[in-house]
């Protein structure tokens, strides 16, 4: 089967066939369990995500499709969009109704003096449901200056952050090597599928696979935004990780350790 997202398309194994391995013989589906997108925009009204309740519901039907089977909704905290966990929490339950996916909700934790100080005073204010986990985004236009000092904070609360789509922040960009200092620091290191697939261009899909290739992917999560050009699909991604590091490490990033966020497990630290 074939997918378009924007302007680009590429193929992907369709749900539930099943694939034969050098023998013939049967090897079951693309994914091997649950899988898990620990971070999406599902939320309508929420922030730059969906921007209806019927775009939601059809986000989540996609994923669905696509063999996702929980989602996390994780609207922006930021300078632009304000977080209001119990008002998010009434737009989820709602949107659980209606949908066929188990949701849950987190939030995309902008790193700034005033979120860290409110995490600190109830980490579960802005965590992914009942666990220690924690979206980071960093600035795109920020210095390195403070981001370790930020995220030891954090730390020191109990929380255990989980860097979001460092392969597409500026900065980053430029210092690869920080990228991993966070991943020593204990961070987890979540990329975006379509950054595997080419979709955010050359430079961040070369910066993604370097990522892989120093075992510094901890998730893949689809950031997903609507149903056109940043949809919550995993499968062309995790296809293409299977090309580059194999069956057993697209499962981990696409279904063990994204899993094992949402259930508040410890998460393997090698891809």
């Amino acid at each position: 089967m074939r997918i378009c997202i924007g302007r680009h398309s590429f193929s992907i194994p369709i749900i539930g066939r099943y694939r034969n391995n050098e023998h013939g013989a049967h090897t079951g589906t693309i994914y091997n369990g649950p899988v898990v997108d620990i971070h999406t925009h599902i939320l309508p009204g929420a922030d730059d995500g969906a921007r209806t309740f019927e775009i939601a519901k059809e986000m989540c039907a996609m994923a669905a499709k696509d063999g996702i089977t929980q989602l996390v909704a994780t609207p922006h905290a930021n300078d632009e969009f304000a977080y209001d966990r119990a008002r998010n929490q009434e737009a989820l339950d709602r949107l659980q109704q209606e949908v066929t996916v188990k949701l849950t909700l987190g939030c995309d934790f902008h790193l700034s003096y005033e979120n860290i100080r409110a995490a600190q005073k109830d980490p579960q204010t802005f965590a992914i449901g009942g666990t220690k986990y924690l979206l980071v985004e960093l600035s795109d236009f920020g210095a390195w200056v403070g981001v370790a000092e930020g995220i030891r904070e954090l730390q020191q609360a109990g929380i255990a952050p989980v860097l979001t789509h460092p392969e597409r922040n500026p900065v980053l960009q430029r210092n690869h090597d920080h990228i991993l200092k966070l991943a020593e620091m204990g961070c987890l290191i979540q990329v975006t599928a379509s950054a595997f697939t080419g979709f955010w261009g050359e430079t961040i899909q070369k910066l993604a696979e370097w990522l892989l290739k120093k075992r510094a992917v901890h998730v893949v999560a689809s950031d997903a935004h609507d149903t056109k050009n940043r949809p919550p699909i995993l499968s062309a991604a995790r296809q293409r990780l299977v090309e580059l590091a194999g069956e057993a490490t697209a499962e981990k990033l696409v279904h063990e350790n994204p899993a094992a966020i949402v259930a508040g497990r410890d998460v393997s630290r090698a891809s």
